[in-house]
């Protein structure tokens, strides 16, 4: 796994985005197409701005994915992973190959089966994903299960994730936000080729130094990422201002240090 650090959230953005691109083509080029996996929220904004105005991208050869989405919420609603991917991604650039996640369904388990089914058909290129305040990948919140093999779970949120939510002020207060989600499961995330996590802000500090300076534990979610060989993180100053005196001091000589499990 690869440490990316810069100087703040649209850097970061406009390099992760770069990554990104490349590696889209890339499948479209060897593969014919490229299956991808998006995360959507606040965090993930000026990555997801850069990447739709990448040039030379063939949109009309990707297959998208989603990563998350919360159990009863209508599309319409502004936290709404769906309403998100569809105005941050998937209207800006004409993608048609779309799987979204109905959370608003009568049958979840119903869903997480179909669109599950549809993900685990063929190798995913590149997983794009954010990392949350209390360490979580998709909503694999801790203590997050390491070992189901099903691509998708149906994910019970915990009182720290369901604060986030409010926080970024999609809720206006913790009853809203929903108990239970759809959510990726961890080891769905590591078959992806290639992992581009994008982690910018100084709220998410504390959740970085426990995911890659501590154990890899279903207490630290995203510590997982540090399995697999292709997974890059990018942080901003802010979100890697809790990181220990070696890594701080690879990242100012090079903007990047190798974590490894």
């Amino acid at each position: 796994m690869l440490i990316k650090v810069f100087e703040n959230k649209s850097s970061l953005g406009a390099a992760a985005a770069e990554q990104a691109a490349s590696a889209i083509r890339r499948a479209i080029r060897e593969k014919g197409e490229a299956r991808v996996i998006a995360a959507t929220a606040a965090s993930q904004l000026e990555f997801l701005n850069a990447l739709t105005a990448a040039p030379n991208i063939d949109w009309n050869r990707v297959e998208l994915f989603h990563l998350d989405e919360y159990i009863g919420l209508p599309i319409s609603h502004p936290g709404s992973f769906r309403k998100m991917l569809m105005e941050q991604l998937i209207g800006k650039t004409g993608v048609t190959r779309y799987h979204l996640l109905d959370g608003d369904a009568p049958d979840p388990e119903a869903v997480v089966r179909e669109v599950g089914k549809q993900l685990a058909s063929a190798p995913i290129a590149i997983a794009f994903l954010g990392i949350g305040e209390n360490g979580h990948i998709a909503f694999n919140d801790p203590p997050a299960d390491f070992t189901t093999e099903e691509p998708y779970i149906i994910a019970n949120l915990d009182e720290a994730c369901r604060r986030q939510q409010v926080g970024e002020a999609w809720f206006s207060d913790i009853s809203q936000v929903p108990t239970r989600a759809i959510s990726m499961s961890a080891q769905q995330i590591l078959k992806a080729k290639e992992i581009l996590a994008v982690v910018p802000d100084r709220r998410k500090a504390e959740a970085v130094k426990a995911c890659f300076e501590g154990a890899i534990s279903p207490m630290a979610p995203a510590s997982i990422l540090r399995r697999h060989p292709n997974a890059t993180v990018y942080l901003d100053k802010n979100s890697a201002s809790l990181l220990g005196p070696e890594l701080q001091s690879l990242f100012a000589r090079d903007s990047q240090a190798k974590v490894c499990a």
